[in-house]
């Protein structure tokens, strides 16, 4: 029994915690602080009981449910450790490490260190049956393995990733067994036997885990859902959903909510605040298959110079903080765009209803009204709520068309004040420094059983890049607003490139000929001022893809640090509340602004790495399905020779992108040539020893179409002809060594190449790491260990959003947009393939 003293926060001991006042400020009934704690457990010196920390603590008998589950909390960040014998102890001092597990298909796996940078603990298979991919768990160095990695053991685990996981069973003589669709996971799971659900075998499932796995014991679960059959028409969206953990159905009380939401503006919404511009022709320009309407625009001469008004969907008016449609709203964080279908952040009764800006009826809006100078300088500006009536929805084609050739329409006018007002933000970009790459982007036309028809590449013209310049411009406005009234908000920032990827990026232009400035520092404009020397050569696409990798993610935070790409010191999202939270955020901060107050959600910095998260989620989930949607394009294919360029170097062998069907699979080490090949990070290249022949990053090849392996999600390929350098030069065989040279030299890099992982692959798939070389040598067919993981491909295959699109300068930097959707007429099936 756990005897403690009746004794008052105020005690002497607890007064000498140094962090007693940050503690009084976020709780009514302060406990000590954790770093309080682990000084005490440090001082004592050896490991304590619960009763003797909490005595010395004077915690008293009403705080112990508390503290406890603050030892928890402590327990699961990695500080500390509750041992068998409920001793607490301090983790740092046991020489142990909080890691998270970082599985691999083949089933060993990696612990990667919390908040320490580099070299990861490698955990061999009987480790990984403790635990499963994501898992955090402390974990205790114990030597290197064959290969000098750190190797180490799971000493306990601390908090379980997962609680159900999407699968596939599978049923022999009545006992079933699942595996998980993320191949990171990659034990089985046994089916508990009265827990089949009705599954049938082959079928994909949603499971839950009844216990989880130790080292004697695989994971039980039970199926709670049966989602259908592998190659069922939308199944690779269901498993998307739920293996990414989406949010996809709405709560009862956010639906409620949303049908209690009167359909039209009415008077009571219309107070003495809110401006009037119902009679200024604002209008809407989006793609063609945009249903939610976010930003209208206007703009007119002013002197020499323009106004500009950008009015943007008011759903903080509708959506109140802490209601159940904000709930909703930030558990979502974004809408998800996937081929055919979208998740939207809002019920449709707002994104698509009374949020968004639909021609010709009143709606609620917020208004950044700026006067922009000859040069492209923001003058002034000032924000207010309003309520307009957008004069039409117009396309991004129809605009252009009409910018081009003319038209009779009154709105042709403002349209080409418009026009005139882009090119002098234009303008204005180019002086700042802003970083804008030349890509492809690519749409997917579906024929009428949801599978790719087609992938054909499209067309931005200056529409697109007019509103993308008026909403850059309102988000600058929206983020010097907030700074200059000293309100937090949540800014969107991007870095400079990291030293390490900074590095590798000037060795890699230095074999090139090529420097970017700014030594250590380089600036946006250093960046600006490569990719325009450049643009004309023939390897420009290649220089400009490791000049991206080069660069950190955006991400939102509450502490300004600008935004690199765009040369911004300050930036924020204002102008598409219908789809990212953020923006809703900013919109009630602006409007706390105005009234002379202050909004406080809560943390900022737990709301920004919230919001960042699942930006992250929305992307990964929508590549995950454009790659299935790709491979089962693909399964048709096979054995056609096509052309393409390597778009990623591993040690395992390259990626190549086609370059017709803009689809991108793996070209594998063991298919290069009789040769030992190895991997030259600095170059981008594979060598072979003794051909000298490379494979560079850029490099035309010619390749056959293997597989389409829907298990994987990977297109495979093998080599049909030589490779075509990048630039057109010729490459220089190798000099041939002697037999003294010869006799030194390395294992056969088919097996040890795989050590090495290029930028890309990394970026793409920090968490897998390569398999262990086997124990003893195998015959080559199999050597190969294929990954299942591919890189992001070059070529992005979305269109910006229709409704408020980023630059294409951020396209890899920014989050995936919304995909262009193109339906065909219908066409006979396609006989499908069994997987």
């Amino acid at each position: 029994m756990v005897i403690t003293k009746k004794s008052s926060p105020e005690s002497a001991i607890r007064l000498s915690d140094p962090f007693l006042e940050r503690e009084k400020s976020q709780y009514n009934n302060p406990l000590p602080s954790r770093e309080f704690v682990l000084q005490i457990l440090a001082q004592q010196g050896v490991p304590m009981q619960f009763g003797e920390l909490a005595a010395v603590l004077e915690i008293t008998d009403e705080e112990q449910p508390l503290f406890e589950r603050r030892l928890r909390a402590m327990e699961r960040a990695g500080q500390v450790l509750i041992n068998r014998k409920g001793e607490v102890c301090v983790a740092d001092k046991l020489d142990l490490l909080p890691c998270r597990v970082s599985g691999h298909k083949d089933g060993f796996g990696f612990a990667v260190p919390d908040g320490v940078s580099g070299e990861d603990i490698y955990l061999p298979e009987r480790e990984m049956r403790k635990a499963m991919h994501g898992d955090h768990v402390m974990v205790r160095l114990a030597g290197t393995d064959r290969r000098g990695r750190r190797e180490g053991r799971i000493v306990e685990v601390l908090e379980r990733a997962q609680s159900t996981l999407v699968a596939r069973a599978y049923f022999d003589h009545g006992v079933g067994v699942a595996k998980a669709e993320d191949r990171r996971i990659g034990q089985e799971l046994l089916l508990e036997p009265e827990g089949h659900g009705g599954a049938g075998h082959g079928q994909v499932v949603m499971l839950e885990i009844v216990s989880y796995p130790d080292e004697h014991r695989p994971a039980i679960a039970k199926v709670i859902e049966v989602l259908g059959n592998y190659a069922d028409p939308g199944m690779e969206i269901e498993v998307a959903l739920r293996k990414h953990d989406l949010p996809h159905v709405f709560s009862d009380a956010a639906l409620a909510q949303a049908a209690a939401t009167p359909a039209k503006v009415r008077k009571k919404d219309l107070d003495k605040s809110r401006v009037d511009l119902r009679s200024l022709p604002l209008v809407t320009i989006d793609g063609e298959t945009a249903r939610d309407f976010d930003d209208a625009v206007f703009a007119e001469r002013q002197g020499k110079g323009f106004r500009l008004v950008v009015a943007i969907a008011d759903v903080s008016h509708y959506v109140q903080p802490g209601d159940a449609l904000d709930g909703d709203a930030v558990a979502r964080g974004t809408s998800v765009y996937f081929p055919r279908r979208v998740i939207p952040m809002l019920p449709e009764a707002l994104s698509n209803g009374i949020c968004s800006l639909n021609a010709n009826v009143d709606r609620l809006c917020m208004v950044a009204d700026m006067q922009i100078s000859a040069k492209g300088k923001i003058k002034g500006y000032r924000f207010y709520p309003a309520v307009m009536n957008s004069k039409a929805r117009l396309t991004y084609t129809q605009v252009w068309d009409w910018l081009q050739k003319g038209s009779d329409s009154p709105l042709l006018p403002q349209l080409q004040t418009l026009h005139q007002l882009f090119q002098v933000l234009l303008a204005a970009r180019t002086r700042r420094g802003a970083i804008e790459f030349e890509s492809v982007e690519t749409q997917m036309v579906f024929n009428e059983h949801g599978k790719i028809d087609k992938i054909v590449p499209v067309t931005r013209n200056d529409a697109h890049r007019l509103i993308e310049e008026c909403m850059l411009a309102a988000n600058v406005c929206a983020a010097d607003i907030l700074l200059k009234n000293r309100h937090k908000c949540l800014f969107r920032i991007h870095e400079g490139p990291t030293p390490e990827k900074l590095l590798n990026l000037r060795n890699y232009l230095r074999l090139l000929g090529l420097a970017l400035g700014g030594e250590d520092k380089p600036t946006p404009k250093d960046y600006a001022d490569l990719a325009e020397r450049v643009v004309l050569r023939p390897d420009a696409p290649v220089v400009q893809t490791m000049m991206l990798r080069s660069m950190q993610q955006a991400v939102y935070a509450p502490d300004n640090v600008g935004h690199f790409g765009l040369a911004y010191d300050a930036y924020t999202h204002f102008t598409s509340p219908i789809r990212r939270y953020p923006d809703l955020l900013v919109h009630r901060a602006i409007k706390a602004v105005l009234a002379g107050g202050k909004y406080k959600p809560g943390k900022w910095l737990a709301l920004g790495e919230h919001c960042s998260m699942t930006e992250r989620r929305a992307d990964d989930a929508s590549r995950e399905v454009q790659a299935w949607l790709k491979t089962y394009y693909m399964q048709d294919k096979v054995g056609e020779v096509f052309s393409g360029k390597i778009s990623a170097v591993t040690g395992f062998g390259v990626f190549v992108l086609l370059d017709d069907l803009y689809v991108e699979g793996l070209l594998h080490i063991s298919e290069l040539g009789k040769d030992y090949f190895h991997f030259k990070k600095e170059q981008q290249a594979i060598v072979g020893e003794k051909s000298g022949l490379q494979y560079r990053l850029g490099d035309a090849v010619q390749v056959r179409v293997v597989r389409a392996n829907l298990e994987t999600v990977q297109v495979e390929f093998a080599l049909a002809t030589r490779s075509v350098p990048a630039a057109g030069e010729e490459k220089a065989p190798a000099k041939r060594k002697s037999s003294r040279s010869r006799s030194k030299a390395k294992p056969p890099a088919v097996m040890a190449a795989v050590e090495e992982v290029s930028p890309l692959a990394e970026e793409v798939a920090p968490t897998e790491s390569q398999p262990p070389a086997p124990t003893r040598r195998q015959p080559a067919r199999n050597r190969r260990a294929k990954p299942a993981v591919t890189p992001q491909a070059v070529v992005a295959d979305v269109v910006p959003p229709a409704e408020t699109p980023e630059p294409v300068s951020t396209s890899v930097i920014e989050s995936t947009p919304e995909p262009v959707v193109v339906e065909r007429a219908k066409r006979p099936p396609r006989r499908r393939r069994t997987p």
